[in-house]
């Protein structure tokens, strides 16, 4: 180790003087590797030898002869004959020599049993780093399935050789069309393979019935889109054959995979041969072809997964057709099409509930019965540019269908579910009429209130439809709003008072009142109970939203902010209020929570004034602090029942102080001249650090008015606080200090003071009586973190300001940069080490070692590439002179565990 240790110091100090130092490193530690292993060599060799030596020694001293009385010898083991090697070649007693014959007889006696001596275990040699990586990579080759490991790789290697030899011999140079040509040729056998499977075998020829379809379907649309083999309306026939095919085989076979992989086809073909230049007739035309065909299927077999691929195809693609390529003097040949797709896919669900089994006539397919009416009323007014009166005429007609179609089946019993849903559909489109033919508003309103009345009709008496009902029409209040929202003007100059907003707070009047209703009036069922947090919810969300547009309307840029401080206030405190109260069920949770949820959207305000430099103190933004702090007090009262959002509402609420008290600092210090960005930090952020300073040395000051939450506001108050802090500590590092108008002094300037301040709040946070008793014993380990990165930052500052060396990139280029971080970091590492070692502190020895070994790395890796100029060459000089003061001091670790106090290890 030490032979390695050696050739890469010197390989690295033969390759900084050539320029190559990556080269001269590795080239030491080749030969650090061989002079190692060479050793080894000869080691066992010349132990082979004395073993040898000994053995013939021992055998050649050994009597040939027996005596007559002695048992005849008997071969020893061969674990024998090596636990003898092993302890003639590592045993430092010499080898025993057999005594010559006796040539006097022996008196007879009683031979004594002997006790065995128990022979030496072994003890292998340990291997070093080198050797147990060797024998890692060793073991990966020849443990496990080494013939497939070494196979996969020789195949890789050889199929890889292989197809680049035939490609620089252009082998794999074949013509597309006959390569499309085989591939159709082979999907053709195995369609036709397949086939005759199709009795014996019926899932593994369906299978490979529709993967040989689909390879032909992909191989007439390259032949056509990539390559141009195929003309368009060659295509397009092709495709049609290939979907009548599938179709066909599907049917004799009753497959639906196959069906549904003609009718994908089938659709798509259109596309994939589409050139931009076809006749949408000629499109639509087809694509009611093919839903007739799956209305027919539908008249058969009952199969869902078919009718939701039409449907969705074909509504689909209609739209996006639509979107790209339809005009307004298109409508007298589209219109037709759009009719005849929603006639088809009103019939698909009456026929699916037709063929269904009995057991399954309760389940009607919402896609098609809801999505149709919906998606075919969307295009409709595409169609009709959103005109009102006719999108109206359009509702009633709808509205018409479903009642003839519902009235079909009223002596059905088994059809209920679905004339119950087209009633509900026929009277949904008469309602709708109603908004398209009248103003958005006035629908918007009348739609709410009825809500509103259906609810409470529902909860009276206990009718579910009812109840849905009325939820309904307050979102279809809240659609006729939003739309209506566009051409409306305010009927008053006067803020709060123009036709939106009326109507906004009548949709919000109604959804409180449906979630009242439903908290006094519903049961304890979880849908009622969740119905009522989101009327609650819904009618807040249009209240925030509904203000704020007025705020945005009638108040200036520079009001906002004091504005929006204000509705948040108000709402808070008023859900404050309704929380004292305590509604049932979970909506009393959810109100409650309103208001902490309100102060904390405060924050973001505030930070803003503090960001714009807009003076919280002055003007309406003085009048709005007020406003906010006897709301807030009030509100952190009226929540004193709510445990949690009263902690959390008080948490916002200190927050918001201290970023008050930020803002105005900063807005005093904008007209000061000349001073710099390290002093408005500094002074910025002192209302932060005295409230964590508060809150760690006097909570009660800070605890008012819930003063029997401080127990549960101070972790939180301290985490968020000192999270904040954090952050700052962590940008402060790579900020360069200016200290204008002052001189620079290290750590006597602004930002290293900030950053001593937060380092030693956090000391004091780590330390605290209410810390866990595991964090409290890392606090040593996360103090010399923090210490080392303030005193690294302020270093390389150092280097800068009086240097004079950019605060950019060439910073770590610089040699003198590099040797003032040698040297601190040395010094650190060496009083580490000495105080370690001296006071038993195990611990603290170790980071002085660990420290000691990184600056070593530096060196090896870094400074001595500037070895050329006496800023390396000092780096160097002075790591070398304080290893050896460590070495005077303290050259050994400490004896004995860390512990808090203890005697000074011994050193010379």
């Amino acid at each position: 180790m030490a032979g390695l240790v050696l050739f890469m110091v010197v390989g690295t100090i033969d390759g900084s003087g050539s320029g190559s130092h990556l080269y001269g490193m590795l080239t030491g530690v080749l030969l650090g590797l061989i002079w190692a292993r060479q050793k080894n060599l000869r080691s066992e060799l010349d132990k082979t030898r004395a073993l040898l030596d000994r053995a013939l020694a021992q055998r050649v001293a050994t009597p040939t002869q027996a005596r007559p009385s002695e048992q005849p010898p008997t071969a020893a083991p061969a674990a024998k004959l090596q636990e003898t090697r092993y302890d003639a070649a590592y045993s430092d007693a010499p080898t025993p020599v057999a005594p010559p014959p006796l040539t006097h007889p022996i008196p007879s006696a009683t031979p004594r049993p002997r006790a065995a001596t128990p022979a030496r275990p072994d003890q292998p040699a340990q291997p070093d780093l080198v050797t147990a990586a060797i024998a890692r990579i060793k073991s990966w080759f020849t443990e496990g399935n080494v013939p497939v490991k070494i196979g996969m790789l020789v195949l890789f290697a050889g199929v890889a050789a292989l197809l680049k030899y035939a490609a620089d011999a252009g082998m794999l140079r074949v013509p597309i069309g006959l390569r499309l040509s085989l591939v159709a040729l082979a999907a053709i056998i195995a369609l036709l393979v397949g086939w005759r499977q199709r009795d014996g075998r019926r899932v593994f020829a369906l299978s490979l019935q529709g993967g040989a379809i689909g390879v032909l379907l992909i191989t007439v649309f390259a032949a056509f889109r990539l390559y141009a083999l195929l003309p368009p309306a060659a295509a397009f026939a092709l495709l049609v054959v290939l979907v009548a095919g599938v179709g066909l085989l599907a049917v004799l076979q009753e497959a639906l995979a196959l069906v549904v992989l003609g009718l994908l086809a089938g659709f798509l073909a259109p596309i994939l041969t589409s050139t931009g230049h076809g006749s949408h007739v000629a499109l639509f035309s087809y694509y009611a072809v093919l839903n007739l065909a799956i209305l027919g299927i539908a008249w058969k077999r009952s199969w869902r997964v078919l009718n939701l691929l039409g449907f969705v195809a074909t509504f689909g693609i209609g739209s996006a057709w639509g979107v790209l390529q339809y005009r307004p003097e298109l409508f007298a040949s589209t219109e037709p099409f759009l009719i005849l797709n929603f006639l088809f896919y009103l019939a698909i669900p009456l026929l699916y509930l037709h063929r269904a089994a009995p057991e399954q006539r309760k389940l009607i397919d919402g896609c098609l019965l809801f999505g149709n009416p919906l998606i075919s009323l969307l295009l409709q007014a595409a169609l009709l540019q959103w005109r009102g009166q006719p999108l109206a005429f359009s509702a009633l007609a709808a509205a018409v269908i479903y009642v003839a179609v519902a009235w079909s089946i009223r002596g059905r019993s088994h059809f209920g579910i679905l004339r119950d849903a087209w009633a509900v559909l026929a009277i949904a489109f008469a309602t709708l009429a109603v908004p398209l033919a009248l103003s958005a508003s006035l629908t918007g309103s009348i739609f709410a209130l009825e809500g509103a009345g259906l609810i409470w009709l529902g909860l009276r008496q206990q009718r579910r439809l009812a109840r849905w009902g009325g939820v309904a029409l307050q979102l279809a209040a809240a659609v006729a709003l939003v739309i209506g929202r566009s051409d409306s003007a305010p009927m008053l100059a006067t803020a709060w008072l123009d036709r939106d907003f009326i109507g906004a707070l009548i949709l919000v009047a109604a959804a409180f009142a449906s979630a009242a209703f439903y908290a006094r009036l519903g049961t304890d069922a979880v849908l009622q109970r969740w119905t009522a947090v989101l009327l609650y919810g819904w009618g807040l969300c249009w209240w925030l939203g509904a203000s704020w547009n007025e705020i945005s309307r009638h108040v200036g840029t520079s009001g906002e902010a004091a504005a929006a401080m204000g509705l948040f206030a108000l709402t808070g405190w008023a859900a404050a209020e309704a929380a004292q109260r305590r509604p049932r069920f979970e909506l009393g949770t959810v109100v409650a929570w309103t208001a902490p949820i309100l102060l904390a959207a405060i924050l973001p305000l505030v930070l803003r004034q503090l960001l714009d430099g807009q003076p919280p103190l002055w003007g309406w933004n003085l009048l709005a602090t007020l406003s906010a702090a006897a709301l807030g007090w009030r509100t952190l009262q009226c929540l004193r029942s709510w445990p949690l959002p009263a902690m959390l509402a008080q948490l916002g609420w200190l927050w918001r102080w201290a970023l008050v008290a930020s803002a105005t600092i900063k807005v005093l210090l904008q007209g000061t001249p000349g001073i710099s960005g390290a002093w408005m930090l500094l002074l910025v952020m002192l209302p932060l650090c005295a409230l964590a300073a508060l809150a760690l040395a006097r909570p009660q000051w800070i605890a008012p008015p819930l003063v029997e939450l401080l127990p549960k506001l101070r972790p939180p108050l301290l985490g968020s606080v000192l999270f904040v802090l954090g952050l700052y500590w962590l940008a402060g590092l790579f900020m360069a200090g200016d200290t204008a108008p002052m001189t620079y002094l290290p750590l006597l300037n602004p930002l290293e003071l900030l950053l001593i301040v937060i380092s030693l709040l956090f000391a004091r946070w780590l330390g605290d009586g209410a810390m866990a008793a595991t964090l409290r014993r890392g606090r040593p380990m996360v103090l010399g973190v923090l210490g080392m990165a303030v005193v690294t930052s302020a270093t390389l500052r150092a280097v800068h300001q009086l240097g004079h060396v950019p605060w950019n990139g060439a910073l770590f280029d610089s040699s003198l940069a590099q040797m003032s971080l040698t040297v601190v970091w040395s010094v650190f590492g060496l009083l580490a080490w000495v105080w370690g070692s001296r006071r038993g502190q195990r611990l603290v020895w170790l980071a002085g070692a660990v420290t000691m070994g990184v600056v070593l790395a530096k060196l090896l890796l870094i400074d001595r590439s500037h070895l050329g100029n006496l800023f390396g060459i000092a780096s160097f000089i002075a790591y070398g002179l304080l290893c050896t003061v460590i070495g005077y001091l303290a050259p050994a670790p400490p004896r004995r565990p860390s512990t808090s106090t203890g005697e000074a290890a011994d050193a010379p």
